[in-house]
């Protein structure tokens, strides 16, 4: 189990508890937590808080966090610890100096003030069961103590700035000490979130700012509770977070493809029909962006389901330009012994994020501020105090009961719901986690970078992961689709996901899924 990142995907079995990462020590963090008895959230908050010591190219304390929480029969409970922007932020002031978009790196206005730390503290305030000192104790011990550099880390790091004495590693293998991340960790143990938000971090981010943020800014937690989004489909209930979340985006495909009398899976229909249902729920995005959970809502409902789905045509592709940007996140899926499941997904936007660090701490911060238009009017529109579009997309399917079923969670911005949507589809219809998970995949390609705008005149293609069916590759052009085939090192979702049986145990599968076996 001590494999690396990035490891092919491993399946595990148990029957008390399981939490999956990209990283085994990340894993290992979080079943010690559920080991000692601790919550779910307790061991995901555990496991995210090595993650972004040791991947700060995937999350980090200056990200943002979306969960999902079931821990009783009926929907799970949404969080929405993502920032919002600072009270000095001029939309006009951008256009004034000529830009067409909100910046991408390089750039403090692209940075909203992160939600990471709240969200922590908020699953743990509700739904932890051990001292929060004990949850954040391997992070702070990997922190100071040092981790060995993963390639994925090296090959983001090569141009990044440091902060707090950080020197980033050259070359996989080389031990790394983080003592800045290590003193935040400490102080939120010591004084909550007044030891981050009004403690070195958030002093040294006011001084960056020079005015783009005001301490109200940092004095307001967060992390809100909310209900979830849900939809029926193939006999199941799916939930993910509302907006700024853009997991209406996936309920909408599912609840379109649910429909559909789908063939199968190596049949290029499979294929053509899915990417269709993508295609439908995400035609009206770009406009929608931004809006609020009533426009989410409106959006799933039945007339407009049932419209979409009519539109589809099973023979031909209909659409043929758009954008579907990429990105980087860290996936925790976790269950525990009491029944308590957690997807939680957590993210600096691209990569190390905006490429700015506070500097006393060495965090780097996220740019999901990328996210928001330069539009006058826009409802996504940069502004004071708003939180911007989102890509994070935690899952969770329930049973028609109410009971648990599984959680899911993939990085990948634009791409997330379509692998979501492709590995739900699988599930849902019967196939095991793994088979769900390690089933070749396609995606809708628009030839843009993170957070790009999007443009009317891109062509989509439909990219096909290596070991695809052949009958993709012959089938799907005489459909109208543009296909590629990829090479095999190129990124098609790496997913985390726990699935419950019907008569009990867990089965989950992912890089590194560790589980806690039934005490005999």
């Amino acid at each position: 189990m001590n494999a690396p990142v990035d490891q092919q995907e491993i399946t595990g079995t148990a029957d008390r508890a399981m939490i999956c990462t990209a990283d085994h020590r990340a894993s290992s963090a979080g079943l010690a937590i559920l080991r000692a008895g601790g919550s779910a959230a307790d061991a995901a908050v555990a496991a995210n808080a090595v993650l972004a010591v040791v991947a700060p190219h995937r999350c980090g304390l200056g990200g943002d966090l979306f969960a999902l929480v079931h821990d009783r029969p009926g929907p799970p409970a949404a969080l929405n610890a993502s920032g919002r922007a600072g009270s000095g932020a001029d939309a006009a002031a951008l256009r004034a100096e000529g830009r067409r978009r909100m910046p991408v790196r390089h750039d403090l206005r692209s940075v909203t003030v992160p939600g990471c730390v709240d969200g922590w503290l908020a699953l743990h305030a509700r739904h932890g069961r051990m001292p929060l000192a004990e949850v954040l104790k391997s992070a702070v011990l990997h922190a100071e103590r040092g981790f060995t550099a993963s390639p994925g880390l090296v090959a983001a790091c090569r141009d990044a700035p440091g902060g707090d004495g950080l020197a980033w590693p050259s070359r996989p293998g080389e031990q790394v000490r983080r003592p800045g991340i290590a003193r935040a960790l400490r102080a939120v143990v010591a004084e909550g979130r007044a030891g981050f938000y009004q403690g070195e971090f958030g002093d040294g981010l006011l001084r960056a700012g020079r005015g783009l943020y005001a301490p109200s800014d940092l004095a307001e937690p967060c992390a809100e509770w909310t209900r979830p989004l849900g939809v029926r489909a193939f006999g199941h209930d799916v939930w993910t977070p509302p907006p700024n979340s853009p997991g209406h985006m996936l309920l909408a495909a599912l609840a379109v493809a649910a429909g559909l009398d789908l063939p199968d899976p190596a049949d290029p229909g499979w294929a053509h029909l899915l990417a269709e249902s993508v295609l439908a729920a995400s035609d009206d995005h770009g406009q929608e962006r931004g809006r609020e959970r009533e426009d989410a809502e409106a959006l799933l409902c039945p007339d407009r389901i049932a419209a979409l789905r009519a539109a589809i045509d099973p023979a031909r592709h209909w659409r043929r330009r758009g954008t579907f940007p990429s990105g980087d996140a860290a996936c925790v899926c976790a269950v525990d012994d009491r029944g308590m499941s957690i997807a939680l997904q957590q993210s600096n936007g691209t990569g190390l994020g905006s490429l700015l660090f506070e500097p006393g701490t060495g965090i780097n911060l996220h740019n999901r501020g990328a996210g928001f238009t330069l539009a006058p009017g826009s409802p996504a529109e940069y502004g004071p105090r708003r939180r911007p579009p989102h890509t994070l997309v935690p899952v969770v399917a329930t049973r028609s009961d109410g009971t648990f079923r599984a959680v899911l969670g993939c990085p990948g911005g634009g791409l997330q719901p379509q692998v979501d949507l492709q590995i739900l589809v699988r599930l849902l219809r019967g196939a095991p986690p793994e088979d769900a998970l390690a089933a070749p995949r396609w995606r809708l390609a628009g030839g843009l970078g993170p957070f790009e705008a999007p443009q009317g005149n891109t062509p989509i293609r439909l990219d096909l992961q290596a070991g695809a069916p052949d009958g993709w590759a012959r089938g799907l052009p005489g459909r109208g689709h543009l296909v590629r085939t990829a090479a095999d090192d190129e990124d098609f979702g790496e997913a985390q996901l726990i699935e419950a049986g019907p008569s009990g145990g867990l089965r989950g599968d992912g890089p590194c899924p560790f589980t806690l076996p039934r005490v005999r």
